[in-house]
């Protein structure tokens, strides 16, 4: 127990400081932020880091995530492109910076942050707390409701996946789904074993969306495009598919360095990238579930 709760920590200090070099490595100054509408009433923000999805209306605006601090000027002039009013609420989907690095520099502009509870409980916990200010002051156990702009925001809480803390958000009236993390069309799965994450929970999350999900409804990942249902389905084979071959490694007594070394996935790579910077995460968190 001492070792995997040793190795877990290390986990979560590496993808700290991962972040926090990419974070004082990049230079953002060059970043443009893009406003693409996915539909009713729904846009999302692509500039650097995860997707930025907005709800516009007559209420105002409903935020779902905001990137990297230095980008939060850009953000909300970009906001003002497609809507004058305030921003009324925004909704983190879980604890990774690139997804909510913003937070103190919106709450400074008296927008109120929410978020699961275990998102804020890492944000105090943390080996580096974030600061007070940026972080949530609404939270919830399960599912959270909103009601703005003629339509219902429903923030729901998935099992452990990505990490111990994501959250999906269904806009029903518009067809909408905001994956967080939990999805992505940007390659294989993150599983974040020093955060609570979960392979199990992954597939079991990409369920979620699937039963959520009809013939028209429009995904949006946590990074890449907003794509269909299928899509979605054919990530979730894909999760099994992995899960099951690096399972037999793992019961094989191979070490993470050995399933490098074996490249298990290599006729998976072509669709889905390199799985070399995802598999330490996905190995831990597989192996404490066996």
């Amino acid at each position: 127990m001492k070792k995997i709760a040793s190795t877990q920590l290390c986990l979560a200090l590496a993808a700290l400081s991962a972040g926090a070099t990419a974070l004082a490595q990049q230079d953002f100054s060059s970043v443009q932020v893009v406003v693409h509408e996915v539909g009713g009433g729904v846009y999302y923000l692509e500039g650097s880091g995860g997707n930025v999805g907005i709800l516009v209306g007559d209420d105002g605006v409903v935020m779902v995530d905001d990137q990297f601090a230095p980008l939060s000027d850009k953000l909300a002039a970009a906001i003002r492109t497609v809507s004058n009013g305030p921003i009324r609420f925004l909704i983190n989907t879980h604890i990774h910076g690139d997804h909510n690095g913003g937070n103190e520099n919106f709450a400074a502009m008296g927008v109120p942050i929410m978020a699961h509870d275990n998102v804020r409980t890492r944000m105090v916990n943390a080996a580096m707390p974030r600061p007070p200010a940026g972080r949530p002051v609404i939270t919830y156990g399960d599912t959270v409701s909103l009601h703005l702009n003629d339509q219902d925001i429903n923030v729901i809480k998935v099992p452990p996946a990505h990490t111990d803390g994501d959250s999906i958000v269904h806009f029903p009236a518009a067809d909408v789904i905001h994956t967080g993390d939990v999805f992505r069309t940007t390659g294989y799965p993150g599983v974040d074993a020093g955060n609570g994450g979960t392979v199990g929970g992954t597939l079991e999350a990409l369920q979620m969306i699937i039963d959520l999900a009809g013939p028209n409804t429009r995904i949006l990942p946590g990074h890449g495009v907003p794509v269909s249902r299928a899509e979605v389905i054919e990530f979730r084979d894909m999760v099994a598919e992995v899960r099951n071959r690096i399972s037999n490694l793992i019961t094989q007594g191979m070490t993470v360095e050995q399933v490098v070394a074996a490249n298990a996935t290599a006729d998976l790579d072509e669709r889905w990238g390199s799985f070399e910077r995802f598999l330490p995460g996905f190995y831990q968190a597989l192996k404490d579930e066996m």
